[in-house]
């Protein structure tokens, strides 16, 4: 239990501070729109990543530092995409919350393909998540000899439970955005989010 609790504390931690996956988790949950879907991909690929790095990936990626760089120029271009999108929609006027309280006041919402593909995408294409989930988390894991397994299963868990609670617990957030002016807002922080992130990793 005590290894399996470091686990969770561990992976809570560094899970928080994967900003651009949380931050579009959080637009999901506040639209209601695909969240549980987008949720299940993010704990599903945490729980990948984990177990990979728990199972010794990720000695092998430090051992191929061109994986890193590759994977880091990526999330870059991918950043600063989402961003300009997310820019745009809040110099367009940004959304407001309908009656029945969903975030789906300017146009129609995304198709569930587009959502899940750009939930993948801020997964896998983001370094910051390989860093911490497979490097991190991995080197950890393999302190704690053969309860590694436990450390990854309380990482896991920790995923599940944050991921969980931003998703749906982002619902109870519609009442402070009613406003499209509120939605403008939000996308502006959204895309100073992701411009933040991509600098800070083509930065090194």
């Amino acid at each position: 239990m005590t290894t399996a609790l470091h686990g969770f504390l561990a992976g809570l931690t560094l899970i928080i501070a994967i900003g651009s996956q949380n931050v579009f988790v959080l637009r999901q949950g506040l639209r209601r729109e695909h969240v549980l879907p987008v949720v299940a991909v993010c704990i599903a690929s945490d729980a990948v990543l984990i177990g990979a790095g728990a199972g010794g990936l990720g000695a092998l990626v430090r051992a191929v530092p061109e994986v890193v760089i590759a994977a880091r120029w990526a999330g870059v271009a991918f950043l600063l995409g989402y961003a300009f999108l997310a820019g745009r929609r809040a110099l367009r006027g940004g959304e407001s919350l309908q009656a029945d309280g969903t975030g789906r006041g300017a146009g129609r919402g995304s198709g569930l393909g587009a959502v899940v593909a750009t939930a993948l995408a801020l997964t896998w294409l983001n370094p910051h998540v390989y860093l911490d989930t497979v490097l991190l988390l991995g080197s950890i894991a393999s302190t704690h000899g053969r309860e590694a397994p436990l450390f990854a299963a309380g990482a896991i868990a920790g995923s599940a439970v944050w991921f969980t609670a931003l998703g749906l617990g982002a619902r109870h957030l519609g009442r402070f955005l009613s406003r499209p002016r509120s939605w403008q807002v939000l996308d502006a922080l959204v895309a100073l989010s992701m411009v933040v992130v991509a600098g800070m990793l083509a930065l090194g």
